[in-house]
């Protein structure tokens, strides 16, 4: 009975081992994932991206701009936002760089704060660097009417 039990659990364990790994092969699609920057690491490749480059059009409503410049090296931590040094209100009108939109200010309850509330503080969450990178996976997007090149 114990002998019974222990190799119908075996196969439980194993039957989910490999439908995991299965499930894992098939998310991929066959794409080469350590080709890809973040997750190999690599240093921007065969990535055109130049240091400043005029903005890209944006592809749908409320589209967090996009960066128009490297940001390799930018420090974004709970002790310092390398991006408000050239965004910040104190900062931007002599950078030249566009201001941090009022609404980074204003916290989950819609009150507004002096400084940029924490939801909003770490910029690369929704704000990524414009490159002619071809897709990690294929898709169909298409821009919204009006929106995108």
């Amino acid at each position: 009975m114990k002998k019974t039990i222990l190799t119908k659990t075996f196969f439980q364990w194993i039957a989910a081992f490999t439908l995991l790994v299965s499930g894992a092969l098939w998310a991929t699609g066959g794409v080469d994932l350590a080709q890809s920057p973040e997750v190999s690491g690599t240093q921007q490749g065969s990535v055109h991206m130049p240091k400043q480059q005029g903005r890209m059009a944006l592809n749908y409503v409320n589209q967090p701009p996009m960066i128009p410049h490297s940001v390799d090296g930018y420090q974004v931590s709970k002790n310092t936002n390398r991006c408000l040094q050239c965004h910040g209100v104190e900062h931007y009108r002599t950078t030249g760089a566009p201001r941090v939109s009022p609404t980074h200010f204003m916290d989950s309850d819609g009150k507004v704060l002096s400084n940029v509330a924490p939801r909003r503080y770490f910029c690369l969450q929704c704000h990524v660097p414009q490159t002619d990178a071809a897709p990690i996976v294929e898709n169909t997007f298409t821009p919204s009417k009006g929106f995108g090149n």
